[in-house]
């Protein structure tokens, strides 16, 4: 066999092959099933075991040089190929762009991530947890026992035996909170997140709103302490013009409770329909922890004391934004839909 020869004759008809398919041609006619090379390796059973060691090193010489002409070969003609397409393909872009609809933040999501970030630059963490809860942390624990009055006005989606249920209030993430620290630990969390109460879906109204509530649980802590952490929240969201009261109210779960209000952004106390003429404006409850929801999470109301405060997003946003109707959040229309620039939400 002469390796030269055979290997001239590769060189030669690679070197001629203008396409992928030709040489993909030649590569069946030298290694397919009954190519040149395919056939030299097969006669080695005929060769004497003498001469069988260099007659296989010869052909592995042939095999090694075709691939590697082979392998050049195609790598050339697809780079070719590549540029030929690019050229053929060019994007004049110099024409103009075709124009493409986005999507704004949800204003809730503003909302709630601005106030995120102002507590926990405060020290406070975000938790999450379940829209379906148990009886048991959405009321009782919360010192709403069963056949209170107090469950009326929640008007609750009960799933299944009066024991399971779509949460009425981001309350129950509080109540876990505290039993996983078993009373020993000081909290600072809030919790956002969709609750669920039969309410009429009207204007102002709706049975699935965003709730922000905020618990701290510390040592020595008075409704003084509340009541800075408002002013900040109010004077971020607001202005820092804001001015807020509390008045004394009612909740089962904190004692004292109170309404937490702020001075009207749109007269400055002077009066209008936005704040019905009062100058003031109710933007949420809030109040001193009872001493029954510190003993059932665990927490000795003797050591411990705390603040807890809630209100809905959705109300937030509409004071903010000057919006008159609470379903326009959850409107999929965009010829009605309300969308803005995130810049201009902070």
């Amino acid at each position: 066999m002469n390796v030269q020869e055979i290997c001239n004759q590769i060189k030669e008809k690679i070197d001629s092959v203008k396409t992928i398919q030709e040489l993909n041609n030649i590569k069946v006619e030298y290694l397919g099933k009954n190519g040149i090379i395919t056939e030299l390796q097969s006669k080695i059973k005929e060769i004497s075991n003498e001469e069988k060691k260099e007659y296989g090193m010869k052909v592995n010489e042939v095999r090694t040089y075709f691939n590697n002409l082979y392998e050049e070969k195609n790598k050339s003609l697809e780079e070719e190929l590549l540029n030929q397409k690019l050229e053929n393909e060019k994007i004049d872009i110099t024409l103009p762009a075709t124009k493409v609809r986005v999507g704004a933040p949800n204003i809730l999501e503003c909302i709630v991530e601005e106030v995120e970030e102002l507590l926990m630059s405060m020290g406070y963490d975000v938790v999450d947890g379940p829209e379906v809860e148990e009886d048991r942390f959405n009321f009782e624990l919360l010192n709403i026992p069963k056949g209170h009055p107090a469950r009326d006005a929640q008007d609750t989606f009960y799933l299944k035996d009066d024991e399971i249920l779509l949460r009425s209030q981001t309350s129950p993430v509080q109540a876990r909170v505290m039993l996983s620290k078993e009373g020993k630990e000081p909290i600072r969390m809030i919790c956002p997140g969709k609750t669920y109460r039969r309410d009429d879906d009207d204007a102002t109204h709706s049975h699935q709103f965003m709730q922000i509530e905020g618990l701290l649980v510390d040592k020595d802590i008075s409704l003084s302490d509340l009541k800075g952490t408002f002013d900040v929240i109010a004077k971020k969201l607001f202005g820092e013009d804001c001015v807020t009261r509390f008045r004394p109210s009612y909740y089962q779960f904190t004692e004292p409770s109170v309404e937490t209000d702020i001075s009207c952004f749109n007269c400055h106390g002077k009066g209008c329909n936005i704040c019905k003429n009062t100058g003031w404006i109710t933007v949420a409850g809030a109040g001193i922890v009872h001493p029954n929801v510190l003993k059932n999470c665990g927490y000795d109301p003797e050591v411990w004391t705390g603040f807890a405060f809630g209100f809905g997003a959705e109300r937030l946003a509409m004071l903010k934004y000057g919006i008159n109707d609470i379903r326009t959040f959850y409107n999929t229309d965009l010829r009605e839909s309300i969308t803005f620039d995130r810049k201009e939400a902070e």
